[in-house]
């Protein structure tokens, strides 16, 4: 088993939890069309959502300077974001120190899939497998004077493991895929089966209309039929942070 410990500072709270797969944007979306899509439900779900303790608004004046942001608290609690850096920073503290093991690093970025208006994350690496340093979850406005809000038990920061260095070992190349004539075969059935399938969604009654969607990606189908090598998700299944009190 892996370790992903967070340490939480005495006196502070961390309430943290397995990345959620609702949005409601998703929810609002025609007959909830959205959820269809495979690679955003596993994107939402991919690591683990911080959430606020507790909801709050904040506006930005447009100065660069660090009282340029207002935050006022939505009930007796403290908000758990502050100006500290100035430029229309949002910040959040996160009270932990988080361990990995040797040579894994948590990529820390906002929530998935979670557009705010007029503000938006930003993303970090940090190396938690030796790091004794905290760090923040920031946020940038976008524009000034528009009010933002975060609602208690909102996520704040989306966080997942990532090998340090594994990228640096990828060999990037572009070619054309003629030279894959497997993979051209199973591209040149989806394109066909999906031309048809749009065209007979104009035929009432048909079995595109029963069917609504095509699902051989989601149940790991290649186009011919073939079922997709092991490994294929459609779901993931996180372990939620366990706390040894």
């Amino acid at each position: 088993m892996k370790e992903l410990t967070a340490y939480v500072i005495n006196g502070h709270e961390l309430r943290i939890r397995p990345a959620a797969a609702e949005r409601q944007w998703m929810d609002d979306s025609d007959q909830r069309f959205a959820y269809r899509c495979l690679p955003l439900n596993i994107a939402n779900t991919y690591g683990w959502e911080i959430l606020c303790t507790a909801g709050f608004s904040a506006i930005w004046d447009g100065r660069k300077t660090k009282d340029a942001i207002t935050i006022k608290a939505t009930s007796h609690l403290p908000p758990p974001a502050i100006s500290h850096f100035g430029g229309g920073v949002l910040t959040f503290h996160v009270p932990c120190l988080f361990r990995t093991d040797s040579g894994i690093d948590l990529y820390v970025t906002g929530p998935v899939n979670r557009p705010k208006d007029g503000i938006a994350p930003l993303s970090g690496i940090i190396e938690t497998d030796w790091s004794p340093y905290t760090f923040t979850m920031n946020w940038l406005f976008t524009r000034p004077h528009h009010e933002v809000w975060f609602e208690a038990g909102e996520p704040f920061c989306h966080l997942l493991p990532v090998r340090r260095g594994e990228l640096e070992e990828f060999s990037p190349a572009i070619r054309k895929l003629s030279e894959k004539p497997e993979l051209e075969r199973e591209h040149r059935f989806w394109s066909e089966s999906r031309n048809t399938f749009n065209a007979d969604l104009n035929q009432p009654g048909s079995k595109a209309v029963q069917d609504q969607w095509q699902k051989t990606y989601f149940r790991g189908i290649m186009p011919s039929g073939q079922p997709a090598p092991d490994g294929h998700r459609s779901r993931l299944r996180l372990r939620p942070f366990k706390s040894a009190e």
